[in-house]
């Protein structure tokens, strides 16, 4: 049964303002204080600043002998980007915020962040209507600093996996461009490996008029993101998995000064943890042989900011979800989606708790849209991806989809009265 027309509109209401006000990373302040009055409308008991800016949500639904039942635990992320949106849309953001190096940046709902947090809410509202109709406990985080990699670590380190009951199995989704009203998962590796790492190269700075008195670092990274392109094209077997994205080169203030120093911020991808070794020994040997090359007389600084592990969906729960949803939207709705080299951190939750994961994603694109792009074989073109500046899921029904899909999943694992 789907959401009357006021309950629709008031979820609408509520997905427009978070994607009007988005928050950097541990910075989910304004986030979270909205998050919190919707589960206190709800009579929701709740934990704020778990792991900083985190709410921990808990609804304890016994069954009529006393016995507590299954423990679900859904996840929803909270963050933001450094991103400037240039959807067009009548409500995008014109936010602003400061990044962790203290620069003034534009921040977007660019992953969907606002969807993931509209829908769980949503969701929250209608389990709490149906307290009748199924038992046990479900324990929703709702989850910040996600696109750090840091967040679920945080919350674990607050103590999270002690304080609230121990998951059965660990549930969450996220939005992307497939069309609306597609489910995409898949059993075993459902996303990838990563690694960020921050690459400090040293020169000797000095006069850009006098360049042969120095070494200069900006020529040197220029030379190491090149070479760093050889790693997949040419060192990874083409039936293999493998990314490597120099996403950011810091270095330099003005023309006429060669500067000291010069960062390149990396983003490694991978399926595996053998992977990960030969792909990090690699990108090492580079940067390493690059500066040597370049005749630097100190070595390069290598400091990995963070790892997340590959997000495994177990099979089991994998295939029981698969049903449920077949069975609650009809064959044909779920498909699968290959492995998405994009990673996640929400898989801590369940590997600290040794609790199965299911994590699925959900369509946010006009159906009618994504098929053109298909039949023009535009859709690297036109249909804009997470992280974009033009992407925001349609409204509706990617709104309702999202509420009915972590209904249906919770149902699924909760026990039935």
């Amino acid at each position: 049964m789907g959401p009357d027309l006021e309950t629709r509109t008031d979820l609408e209401r509520l997905y427009v303002d978070l994607h009007r006000h988005p928050e950097l990373s541990f910075q989910e302040t304004r986030t979270a204080g909205v998050i919190a009055r919707e589960l206190d409308a709800l009579g929701i008991e709740y934990e704020e600043g778990v792991g900083k800016t985190g709410i921990v949500a808990v609804i304890r639904n016994p069954a009529d002998s006393g016995e507590p039942g299954p423990t679900v635990w859904l996840r929803a992320d909270t963050d933001a980007l450094p991103v400037e949106e240039r959807t067009g849309l009548d409500y995008a953001s014109t936010a602003r915020g400061t990044d962790p190096q203290g620069l003034d940046v534009p921040v977007m709902h660019a992953c969907g962040h606002d969807m993931h947090i509209s829908a769980m809410l949503g969701a929250l509202r209608r389990l709490v209507s149906t307290k009748h109709e199924w038992a046990g406990t479900i324990v929703v985080v709702f989850q910040p600093a996600e696109e750090y990699g840091a967040g679920a670590k945080a919350m674990i380190a607050d103590g999270v996996l002690e304080r609230y009951p121990t998951p059965d199995v660990v549930l969450g989704q996220h939005v992307t461009p497939l069309p609306a009203g597609t489910i995409g998962v898949r059993s075993g590796t459902q996303m990838a490996a990563s690694d960020g790492l921050r690459v400090t190269l040293h020169g000797r700075g000095g006069h850009g008029s006098r360049p042969h008195a120095t070494i200069d670092p900006i020529v040197m990274a220029a030379a190491t993101v090149m070479r760093l392109q050889t790693i997949v094209s040419r060192e990874v077997d083409p039936r293999d998995v493998a990314v490597v994205t120099v996403g950011a080169m810091h270095a330099g203030l003005k023309n006429n000064i060669i500067p000291a120093e010069a960062v390149l911020e990396l983003s490694l991808r991978y399926p595996d943890d053998e992977a990960r070794e030969r792909v990090m020994e690699k990108v090492e040997r580079i940067v390493r042989a690059e500066a040597a090359a370049s005749g630097a007389e100190d070595a390069p600084t290598i400091v990995i900011d963070h790892t997340l592990p590959p997000t495994i969906n177990d099979v089991d729960a994998t295939t029981r979800l698969r049903t449920a949803f077949d069975r609650h939207f009809g064959e044909g709705t779920v498909v699968d989606p290959g492995m998405f080299t994009g990673s996640e951190d929400v898989s801590w939750f369940a590997r600290e708790s040794g609790a199965p994961l299911v994590y699925w994603f959900w369509g946010g694109i006009d159906a009618d849209a994504y098929a053109a792009a298909v039949a023009a074989d535009t859709v690297e073109r036109d249909i804009p991806t997470n992280h974009s500046p033009f992407f925001a899921p349609v409204m509706q029904p990617t709104l309702d989809n999202g509420v009915a899909n972590v209904v249906v999943a919770a149902r699924e694992f909760l026990a039935t009265r």
